[in-house]
């Protein structure tokens, strides 16, 4: 069964691409073109991921993506955002608010084809996962004092819950998962986002940086994921 993949975007010329190359490869694709009319159909019908342009009529992508992820239960769709600005800021803000990655235009169409196609894959690899942990208490991670729990999506520091989007779960977990390993930027873009593509880096730095603001004491000084300086960063080793 092909994946169902809503396309939100004003502009009608872009829409009609992204829709006709999704197609082609072998996708069900609907269009709208509105952000009421986007979260609307977002919200009442079951899509495996969305497509989302930031600036929209009625409704920006942002207030859709924020809506999105409040009312998130078991099902998580991921959310590739389209944007026309090319700051820091905007693409920051989105990946805060729960978008799982974003292309500035103009993009290629066939990049955002094959950014699709990686989170897709992302999603069935994290849902076999949740499979194979469910139920299973050996596979809660106790890290002095950082707490995870892979079948239930929760972690906590020091008996305190903290929340984490999808995304800076995955990361957190993978390094959890490979203590003392030494991780690159392209190789955590490969295994936790699903793509390798040289320049963009910075989605790996700043889902650190927040990662980091939210399970470490001084996020200055971590304890848990550490900086291996001119070459990436681990998770650190269990003391004897």
């Amino acid at each position: 069964m092909s994946a169902s993949i809503l396309v939100i975007e004003d502009d009608r010329d872009i829409a009609d691409l992204v829709a006709l190359h999704l197609r082609d490869a072998g996708y069900d694709v609907e269009a709208v073109h509105d952000g009421g009319a986007g979260l609307g159909r977002a919200t009442s019908a079951p899509f495996d991921l969305i497509v989302l342009d930031l600036m929209l009529p009625g409704l920006d992508g942002l207030s859709i993506c924020r809506r999105l992820r409040e009312r998130e239960s078991s099902s998580y769709v991921p959310i590739l955002m389209l944007t026309s600005r090319s700051t820091e800021l905007d693409r920051v803000l989105g990946l805060e608010l729960g978008a799982d990655d974003y292309l500035t235009k103009p993009f290629s169409v066939r990049e955002l084809v094959a950014r699709v196609k990686a989170l897709l894959r992302r999603v069935d690899a994290l849902a076999d996962q949740r499979i194979a942990a469910k139920g299973n208490e050996r596979d809660v991670i106790d890290a002095g004092g950082l707490r995870i729990d892979p079948a239930r999506r929760v972690v906590s520091v020091d008996g305190e819950n903290v929340e984490l989007t999808a995304k800076e779960f995955d990361l957190l977990l993978h390094f959890a998962q490979t203590p003392g390993r030494v991780h690159t930027r392209l190789q955590l873009l490969d295994q936790v986002w699903g793509y390798g593509h040289e320049g963009y880096e910075h989605t790996v730095n700043s889902h650190i940086n927040r990662l980091r603001s939210k399970i470490e004491r001084d996020p200055s000084k971590p304890r848990y994921v550490l900086t291996v300086w001119g070459v990436g960063y681990k998770f650190a080793e269990k003391k004897a």
